[in-house]
């Protein structure tokens, strides 16, 4: 959304700030969702575009480009109540992406460009940064617990045992480990233990793993920012920890 409003006492105070991003932040939102930040992606004045930091410059007409974030109100009711209920107070809310973006990113990432994919459980989710301020934000619907479910499903172990062994012996890279090497599984409805080379665990967590990052890279190219990441794509989150998902990263994208 854009913003626009006069410069009252023709130089921009923090005031005239707080004025624009409100006139930028005037726009038709559903009643089922609710604003959760409004991100100033850069300001104009008069006719001087690709502005960070305006306050202290002369003009008449101040001009703001804003990132606005919403959310579904009865996903954010019922995030609320799950917190409070465990007897936690809740303080605000902030989207994840933004939150994994201020725990691991540098401002040096952040100007020249740089996407951030948060690989949880359930989704990876994404932001991109454009000269320092949120361009985009986006979501890739695979997580650690597909790549559980696979081990789970591939290697007839439960659940349970899957998550432990991908953590411990998982890689993303079947070449990558030995043909030697072998791991302890867990059979389901109490049979025997067995042995299974590593091998094969790697060979059912790769598809998965190519998968993942395809998508995200996918989501890179459909943003339109793919030749503007200077800083390349960081990648953050539990499901990030699998062995030789880094160096199947760099061969994908």
């Amino acid at each position: 959304s854009k913003g626009m409003v006069a410069i009252k006492n023709k130089e921009v105070s923090p005031e005239d700030i707080d004025r624009v991003i409100e006139a930028a932040r005037a726009v038709a939102v559903p009643t089922d969702r609710k604003v959760l930040h409004v991100l100033p992606r850069e300001y104009k004045v008069d006719s001087q575009e690709g502005i960070f930091d305006p306050i202290g410059m002369s003009g008449i007409r101040l001009e703001a480009n804003v990132h606005i974030v919403t959310g579904g109100v009865t996903a954010i009711q019922n995030a609320i109540k799950c917190t409070e209920k465990a007897n936690i107070r809740v303080e605000g809310l902030v989207l994840n992406q933004l939150a994994a973006a201020m725990a691991v990113l540098s401002e040096d990432e952040k100007n020249l460009g740089v996407a951030l994919a948060d690989m949880g459980g359930g989704t990876c989710d994404l932001i991109y940064y454009q000269r320092g301020s949120v361009a985009c934000v986006s979501f890739v619907p695979v997580g650690g617990q597909h790549f559980t479910h696979d081990v789970a499903v591939g290697l007839r172990t439960p659940q349970a045992s899957a998550e432990e062994i991908k953590k411990k012996h998982g890689c993303a890279m079947a070449s990558l480990v030995s043909t030697e090497e072998s791991i302890e599984v867990e059979g389901v409805g109490g049979r025997k233990p067995r042995k299974v080379l590593r091998k094969d665990l790697a060979e059912v967590l790769e598809p998965r793993a190519e998968e993942t990052l395809q998508l995200i890279h996918s989501d890179l190219q459909s943003s339109g920012l793919l030749n503007l990441l200077g800083s390349g794509v960081v990648l953050t989150g539990g499901a990030s920890h699998l062995d030789g998902l880094v160096e199947m990263g760099e061969f994908i994208f």
